[in-house]
């Protein structure tokens, strides 16, 4: 899969646990914040903005088939944690599965699900 593509594919995992209840938003890692800095510089430079899947990262599993996908979320207090950790875990797991089997490369997909935390 090309770069383009596992960019992709985190978009289409991000849109899927933003539909999930309770999902406030998604939290970026440090290198993805760097990345937006970087975007918006580019954007005030003229440049088209660069794409961004905040909250989401995707890899090539080494050890296994398949791919490995990554959601660091926030959640809203009043939701039980768990429940919706799991229901992102499945709406992500499953938007990427179509997403690959679209693309012609259908393979597993592990879903790995951090809440970071809580919004009042």
């Amino acid at each position: 899969m090309t770069p383009t593509q596992a960019v992709d594919l985190c978009q289409a995992a991000a849109r899927a646990a933003l539909t999930v209840p309770g999902v406030a938003a998604l939290q970026p890692d440090l290198g993805q914040r760097l990345a937006g800095a970087a975007s918006r510089a580019r954007q005030a430079a003229g440049f088209p903005a660069l794409p961004a899947g905040a909250g989401i990262r995707a890899e090539h599993a080494t050890d296994a088939p398949g791919w490995r996908v990554e959601v660091r979320c926030v959640l809203h207090e009043d939701r039980r944690v768990v429940d919706t950790a799991r229901q992102v875990r499945e709406q992500v797991r499953a938007a990427a599965r179509d997403h690959l089997t679209a693309q012609g490369t259908p393979e597993p997909v592990t879903v790995l699900v951090t809440v970071t935390h809580l919004k009042e």
